[in-house]
């Protein structure tokens, strides 16, 4: 029998090696034009960005009035509740303008009483007055009708004198009559003008004392402005919670003088806090409000927390800056702007994982 030479022993095995490798060079490229494939699907509905950060609100604590700390009820890191008493400051002041605020609107209230009670018995007197006028004028009345029946006894007596009817002195009495009935005619006018001027008089009296009430009256409520004001200044010596928060950058305690406007603290609520994420111009083409977003943070790895997007800034961030870029002076060099994008947490967040304001976070929106 013929020898099997080793030369056509291997030239069947290497064109296995040859064909498996090719094989495994096919699948590969396959698997990996697969991956690119799904990568850039995944990363065309799915927007993520490293520059993002917790924000919340922060509620800066400062007094309304001047004064000394008296006590201070929190420590720093402390949870506190919406109404809780942080700071009291001395109102040994307050209370005594207070008091001194009550006092002066008790004084003026009473010369508004004294003030009304003068102008009721004005009142009165006016009503007594205006009825002796109504008297004076009944009298002038009767006066004047006594005179005209006088004046006509007198001119019949001069008739009857002349034709020797009656006597002269019969004639000199009713002459009499007429003169005296003149003048309480002149005495009934007399007192009517002194009436009317006595009705006149008393009516400016009242007009003064009118006048009185409503300058009394101005000045009371500039007392119960000045009462109010002091129960403010007062009131605001105690200093409360104005959320549900932790006490941060305490910077004050007890025995401090501290002025109005002063920052003395700080109350952070952690419940509501949301995410301000740095967003390339080039990543936002698709973004919109109410799209969901995936967030993860560096303090609780391997935690997803889900959140959606709130709202989109109206500019970038470096046109609010404190020195906005100036593109017309200079060189030119075009770099890609950042756009701050809203992301609001969904209610359903498990309150075991406190996140804090400040801290890192990536999150990743979701394009549908």
């Amino acid at each position: 029998m013929d020898e099997i030479r080793p030369e056509e022993k291997t030239e069947p095995n290497n064109g296995r090696r040859k064909t498996v490798g090719l094989s495994l060079v096919i699948l590969i490229t396959i698997a990996g034009l697969i991956s690119v494939f799904f990568y850039l699907r995944y990363k065309s509905t799915h927007i993520s960005t490293d520059d993002a950060f917790i924000e919340g609100r922060v509620h800066t604590i400062a007094s309304k009035v001047p004064g000394t700390v008296r006590t201070i009820t929190v420590e720093h890191n402390q949870m506190v509740r919406k109404g809780d008493l942080l700071i009291e400051i001395d109102d040994a002041d307050h209370q005594a303008r207070l008091s001194e605020a009550v006092s002066g609107l008790e004084t003026e209230r009473s010369r508004l009483a004294e003030g009304s009670s003068r102008v009721e018995v004005a009142k009165k007197q006016m009503s007594e007055l205006r009825h002796r006028v109504e008297a004076a004028r009944a009298n002038l009345d009767l006066q004047e009708a006594t005179l005209r029946q006088a004046e006509a006894d007198m001119k019949r007596a001069g008739n009857l004198l002349s034709k020797e009817v009656i006597s002269k002195e019969r004639h000199e009495k009713t002459r009499t009559a007429h003169d005296v009935a003149a003048a309480q005619v002149r005495a009934a006018r007399d007192q009517l003008r002194q009436a009317e001027s006595s009705v006149e008089t008393q009516a400016s009296v009242i007009r003064q004392s009118e006048s009185f009430l409503q300058s009394q009256a101005s000045v009371i409520r500039q007392r119960e402005a000045g009462k109010r004001l002091a129960e403010l200044q007062s009131g605001y010596t105690r200093i409360v919670a104005p959320a549900d928060g932790y006490i941060t950058k305490k910077s004050v305690e007890a025995g401090n003088q501290v002025q109005s406007g002063q920052p003395l603290m700080a109350v952070v609520p952690l419940d509501d806090i949301w995410i301000i994420a740095n967003y390339k111009e080039t990543q936002l083409e698709k973004v919109k409000p109410g799209q969901k977003v995936k967030i993860s943070v560096d303090m609780h790895p391997g935690v997803t927390f889900d959140a959606r997007v709130d709202s989109i800034m109206a500019g970038t961030g470096s046109a609010f800056s404190l020195f906005p870029s100036e593109n017309a002076t200079g060189n030119f060099v075009k770099v890609v702007q950042r756009v701050p994008v809203r992301m609001v947490f969904e209610k359903n967040r498990d309150p075991k994982y406190i996140l804090r304001i400040g801290m890192s976070a990536e999150p990743t929106i979701i394009i549908e």
